[in-house]
């Protein structure tokens, strides 16, 4: 009698076990498959883009000349552009100060740029006087130092001296040519023509309003020094 009892008490323990694994088993993968569906929703859901908040009406303009003359507050690299400041047609002038390390750009006799600059170093010295733009392009690469870059170039003489995109150090640090930031010599070189005036100078201008008086004047420049 034990021993039936024992081997019927045995049949039952595996029948449930038989019935239940197929339930378990669905669960499961009941589970994983609403784990799988929340993750897809979760790849699947758009991004929000935050909206644009747009300055308040009525608010105060910004004083572009006096941004323009505030050069000294420029760190080595940085530079300002407001194009808006001046008419879209007009005349392109660059005026570089050696002492300052500093480049403005006018149009139509209104400043609309200011930058830092990188200008030649010692016995590299970058040539003084007044240039007009001969050759333009905008991925120039040196013939004379390992085929450096020379993005958005501006040819001022035909022996090398140009102005383009370059690291922008806090003293004179090219062969010879004017280094802009990279960024203002894609803008620069977006409003300039051949033939556009550029003045480089030893003075030491105190706003934009010298630096356009020195475009004025001057007769033109032959340069001595090697291109970057």
């Amino acid at each position: 009698m034990l021993r039936v009892t024992h081997w019927l008490w045995r049949a039952l323990t595996l029948g449930l076990i038989a019935l239940t694994w197929p339930m378990t088993a669905i669960v499961a993968q009941s589970t994983m498959a609403d784990q799988a569906t929340a993750v897809a929703r979760a790849v699947e859901m758009p991004t929000v883009e935050m909206p644009v908040v747009a300055a308040p009406p009525g608010s105060a303009p910004v004083d572009t000349p006096r941004l323009l003359d505030a050069a000294d507050t420029l760190h080595p690299g940085q530079y300002r552009w407001h194009p808006e400041a001046a008419p879209a047609a007009g005349p392109v002038a660059i005026v570089v100060s050696l002492p300052l390390q500093r480049a403005w750009v006018f149009r139509g006799g209104v400043a609309i740029g200011v930058s830092t600059v990188s200008s030649g170093q010692p016995g590299y010295d970058t040539p003084t006087g007044t240039f007009s733009i001969l050759e333009k392009d905008v991925d120039h690469h040196s013939s004379l130092y390992d085929n450096a870059p020379m993005p958005f170039m501006q040819r001022l003489t035909w022996d090398g001296v140009a102005l383009h995109g370059g690291q922008v150090m806090a003293e004179p640090a090219s062969h010879g040519c004017v280094r802009l930031p990279r960024g203002f010599a894609r803008l620069l070189f977006g409003v300039t023509s051949l033939g556009g005036r550029v003045v480089i100078t030893d003075e030491s201008p105190s706003s934009a309003g010298e630096a356009l008086a020195l475009a004025s004047g001057g007769a033109a420049g032959s340069a001595v020094a090697s291109a970057e």
